[in-house]
């Protein structure tokens, strides 16, 4: 497992969003655009990784207890999302990479897939 403020240093990632608690472990990542995909797949304390900046991804990662989310290629989210993301305790983060590097570079640091 790998410390969510190691990765966000490794991953050079963008803080839209601070972690409440950036020491908390994570092990897993999942990638994907759908939420509906990310409510049956994703669980606790997991990275999530999409193109979607939208306010309702805060609202999947604070039902699904993630640790953060990565907003991919050059994304931003809109105010009223970072407000909510911090409202919720929900870390967002951005990065220049595209879903597959930025997947890779988690892998790399020891995350895997879950389930």
């Amino acid at each position: 497992m790998t410390k969510l403020n190691e990765i966000i240093s490794k991953c050079s990632l963008e803080i839209f969003s601070p972690p409440i608690n950036g020491d908390v472990e994570v092990e897993h990542g999942y990638t994907s655009d759908m939420l509906s995909d990310v409510i049956a797949n994703a669980g606790k304390n997991y990275i999530w990784i999409t193109m979607q900046t939208h306010v309702n991804t805060v609202a999947v990662a604070a039902l699904k207890d993630i640790a953060a989310i990565i907003l991919v290629n050059y994304h931003k989210p809109s105010t009223d999302t970072i407000e909510t993301a911090k409202t919720k305790g929900i870390c967002l983060l951005g990065t220049v990479l595209s879903a597959f590097d930025i997947s890779g570079r988690l892998y790399a640091a020891g995350l895997r897939g879950g389930k």
